[in-house]
C-alpha cells in the first residue's frame, strides 16, 4: 500500500520519528514494522489554540518495496565555450539566472563588487565588533548577496511567477538542510547559507562559468540603444551583448549610473520605518499561549498588518530567536535589519514594523530628483540616524517602545542583540511625522492582536529602510528586456520586481530564459529554452 496522510498531533509526537511512526501506524491500522517508509511532505504549526497542534502531511508505504528515494537532479553541463551572458551581481537573482543560463547552454560571467563569501565574513565580524566598516564587504555586498548573512528565510507569497518547488530543490541540492521542501516558513539560517553559497559558486566556476570578485559595475556600454559590455572600476571591460543586471535593491550607485547615462527609471512604491526587539519568552507565550515554550516548538513568529490613515503598517522580516544587524552601504548612514542562524536559538525576537510610501508621499524637496526622488528620501533618512547616533560608527539610535509610543525620551535602554552597540535617541521626533505617527498607532493596534506586544521592555531601533526598492528599472513583459536598451534585462530585488530570496531567485531564472528566448530571436544562440 502506498498512500498519503495529513495528521494533526502534539509538537513532540510531530518531532519524534518512533512516536510519529506508531501515530501513523495507529492511524492506518497496521503495526509498525509493516511500514517500509515513512516520509514528511508537509509540516505546518497550527498556533490558535491553547494547545499548539502541528499538521503533518506524510508519504507512506507499507508491505512493499518503496522505491529507491529520488532527490532531484540538475544537469549542469560544460559551458565553457558557450555564447557569455554577463550577470551583474552575486546575490540570488545573480546566481540562479547563472544556474540556469548554463542549463540552457549559455556561459554567465559574474561581476560582483564584493568579496567571496568566507572573506566577506571577517569583514561582517569587524563590522558587528563597530570595528571597521568596509563599503564594498558588508551585510549587503559580496558572494550570495543581502540573504547570505541577513537570514536565509525562503517563504515568499509570489506564487505566480515561478517554480517555489523548484528554488527550494536548487537550494537543497547544493546543500541545504532536507527540511526546506516540506517545512511551511522554510529557512536556512545565515550560519549554514554561506556553505550553500559557496557550493552554488562552484557549480557555476566548474561548468565553465565565471565570477569576478571585486569588480565594481562603474558603466554599462551602450551603443545605438542596445548593450555592448560593461566597465568596472578597475578600468576592465568585459564585452557582452545581453546582460542581466541583478545588483540589489541597497546598491544605490547603480541607479545613479543609469540616471546619469539616460537610461529610463521609474519611482516606485516602497516602505521605510524601524526595527523592534522583543524577548524571543515574550513572544512565545503570546502566540503559543503559555508562559514557557513547549521544547518541541519553534520559536514563534508573528506577522501583523493595519492600515493606518490610508497606508499599510505591517511587520516585515520577521526574526524569531534572532538578533538585529547593522546593514548599511556607507560609513555614514546607519540601516538595520535582522538575522537568525538556523536553530533561532537567540533570547531576542524582532522584525521590521515599517510603513507604506508611495511616491506621493515624498516630500517636495526631493521631487527634483524624478525617479530617484524616494531614493534620494531614503538616503535621507538613513544619514539622519547616523547623525542620531553621536557619530560612533556603526551604534543605533533606540528608543524603548512605549516611550516611542507616548513621545519620552528613554533615560536608559535594555539590553538588545544588536551588537554594534545603542545611543538612546528620541525617534518619535526626528523620524518624519508621516511615518512615526503612523507607527504609534500602528503599535497600539498590533497591542490589540497580540496583548503584551506593547511594553516598555521592548526596543525600537532606527532605521529600517531597505524592505525594497525606491526605484524600478523597467521591462516589457513580454521580452523581460528594458523596452529601451536592447540586451538589457533588470532583474531581482534592485529591478524592482521581486522580493526575498526566493523570489529573486524566480525573477533571476525567468531573466535567464528572457535572454536564451532573445538570443535565438537575434540569431545570436541556437538552443533549447523551456
Amino acid at each position: 500500500m502506498h498512500t498519503q496522510l495529513q495528521l494533526i498531533l502534539t509538537p513532540e509526537n510531530a518531532e519524534k520519528l518512533d512516536l510519529l511512526l506508531k501515530q501513523v501506524a495507529d492511524k492506518l491500522e497496521v503495526s509498525p514494522q509493516r511500514i517500509t517508509r515513512l516520509r514528511t511532505l508537509k509540516k505546518s504549526i497550527d498556533a490558535r489554540s491553547f494547545q499548539p497542534k502541528i499538521i503533518v502531511t506524510v508519504e507512506v508505504y507499507v508491505d512493499e518495496s518503496a522505491p529507491e528515494k529520488i532527490s532531484a537532479a540538475f544537469n549542469y553541463p560544460f559551458i565553457g565555450d558557450k555564447e557569455p551572458v554577463l550577470v551583474i551581481g552575486a546575490g540570488p537573482a545573480a546566481l540562479f539566472a547563472a544556474l540556469k543560463l548554463i542549463e540552457l547552454g549559455l556561459k554567465p560571467i559574474l561581476i560582483e563588487r564584493g568579496k567571496k563569501v568566507k572573506e566577506r565574513a571577517r569583514d561582517i565580524a569587524q563590522l558587528n565588533l563597530n570595528k571597521d566598516f568596509n563599503p564594498e564587504s558588508n551585510y549587503c555586498f559580496g558572494e550570495g548577496g543581502a540573504g547570505t548573512f541577513s537570514d536565509g528565510k525562503l517563504y515568499s507569497r509570489s506564487k505566480k511567477k515561478g517554480n517555489l518547488q523548484r528554488i527550494f530543490e536548487i537550494f537543497h541540492y547544493h546543500g541545504a538542510a532536507e527540511e526546506i521542501l516540506y517545512e511551511a516558513h522554510p529557512h536556512i539560517g545565515s550560519d549554514k547559507l554561506p556553505m550553500v553559497v559557496e557550493n552554488i559558486s562552484n557549480t557555476i566556476i566548474n561548468s565553465g562559468g565565471e565570477i569576478h570578485f571585486g569588480q565594481k559595475l562603474v558603466e554599462i556600454i551602450i551603443e545605438n540603444n542596445a548593450v555592448k559590455g560593461c566597465k568596472t572600476e578597475s578600468g576592465e571591460i568585459f564585452d557582452g551583448k545581453a546582460l542581466i543586471l541583478a545588483t540589489g535593491h541597497s546598491a544605490h550607485d547603480i541607479y545613479e549610473i543609469l540616471y546619469r547615462q539616460g537610461v529610463r527609471l521609474e519611482p516606485k512604491g516602497f516602505a521605510m520605518g524601524v526595527r523592534v526587539e522583543h524577548s524571543q519568552a515574550l513572544i512565545d507565550s503570546i502566540q503559543y499561549h503559555s508562559k514557557e515554550r513547549d521544547e518541541y516548538l519553534p520559536a514563534a513568529s508573528y506577522n501583523l498588518v493595519e492600515q493606518i490613515n490610508d497606508r499599510g503598517v505591517y511587520s516585515f522580516c520577521m526574526c524569531p530567536g534572532g538578533r538585529i544587524v547593522p546593514a548599511g552601504t556607507s560609513s555614514t548612514e546607519i540601516v538595520v535589519n535582522g538575522m537568525s542562524a538556523s536553530r533561532r536559538n537567540s533570547p531576542f525576537a524582532n522584525s521590521g514594523i515599517v510603513v507604506e510610501i508611495q511616491p506621493a508621499d515624498i516630500p517636495e524637496e526631493y521631487k527634483e530628483f524624478g525617479a530617484l526622488a524616494g531614493l534620494k528620501f531614503q538616503q535621507h533618512l538613513e544619514n539622519l540616524a547616523f547623525l542620531n547616533n553621536g557619530g560612533t560608527g556603526q551604534t543605533a539610535p533606540a528608543q524603548r517602545l512605549v516611550d516611542f509610543v507616548k513621545g519620552k525620551v528613554s533615560a536608559d535602554l535594555p539590553e538588545c542583540s544588536y551588537m554594534p552597540g545603542l545611543i538612546s535617541s528620541p525617534l518619535h521626533f526626528w523620524l518624519p511625522d508621516f511615518i512615526s505617527s503612523r507607527l504609534r498607532e500602528g503599535f497600539k493596534k498590533f497591542d490589540r492582536k497580540m496583548k503584551g506586544f506593547l511594553t516598555n521592555e521592548a526596543l525600537v531601533v532606527g532605521v529600517e529602510t531597505r524592505t525594497s526598492s525606491a526605484v524600478r528599472i523597467p521591462r516589457d513583459s513580454e521580452t523581460g528586456m528594458h523596452p529601451d536598451i536592447s540586451g538589457l534585462f533588470p532583474a531581482g530585488e534592485g529591478s524592482g520586481y521581486s522580493g526575498g530570496i526566493t523570489s529573486s531567485a524566480i525573477d533571476g531564472e525567468n531573466a535567464a530564459v528572457a535572454v536564451g528566448n532573445w538570443l535565438i530571436a537575434m540569431g545570436h544562440a541556437t538552443l533549447s529554452v523551456d
